[in-house]
């Protein structure tokens, strides 16, 4: 039976699907989760703005580590980290924590708190061996793993509805 939180984090590495952040944002928002941060890493700006993501309303933004909502600590919550790119993914599972969002899933694996991770890698970095390294341990740790959905173009980030199901059992107000 899954434990409900108040704090949904979204992290975002810099992935072309991190243009999908505000719908997942909102869709956080609808389920429920009274707060909602939102963690853009340090290429994610390459892919959306900024005041989209800080527009979705019942959403925080959190630029740094010195941001009001995560000092001084970042509040327990579940955490979702989709898109999670190449590079975020095989950190994570090495122990690298050099940017805010792999700080604090980096933290809330530390604490066992609930993390998923949606990979969002094209078919010969998900064949990587090193990708396939990181995807064998992070289960290890308590990390769910959020597989790419396949289409004619190959993987992609699953879709908002299947990455939303997945942290709906962890909301306010969730049948347990």
């Amino acid at each position: 039976m899954p434990s409900t939180y108040e704090t949904a984090y979204l992290l975002l590495s810099g992935a072309a699907t991190a243009a999908r952040a505000p719908e997942i944002l909102r869709g956080l928002v609808a389920l429920g989760f009274p707060q909602v941060i939102c963690i853009p890493g340090p290429n994610t700006a390459r892919v959306v703005s900024f005041n989209d993501l800080a527009s979705v309303p019942g959403v925080t933004l959190a630029e740094g580590y010195f941001d009001a909502i995560i000092r001084p600590r970042p509040p327990h919550g579940v955490v979702l980290f989709a898109p999670c790119s190449f590079n975020s993914l095989n950190k994570l599972a090495a122990g690298i924590a050099d940017t805010l969002p792999l700080a604090v899933a980096a933290e809330a694996i530390g604490r066992r708190t609930p993390v998923y991770i949606a990979p969002s890698l094209n078919q010969p970095l998900l064949d990587h061996p090193a990708t396939q390294a990181s995807l064998r341990t992070l289960p290890t740790w308590g990390v769910t793993l959020i597989p790419p959905q396949s289409d004619d173009r190959g993987p992609r980030l699953a879709t908002t509805e299947t990455l939303l199901a997945a942290l709906a059992p962890h909301a306010p107000g969730a049948p347990q």
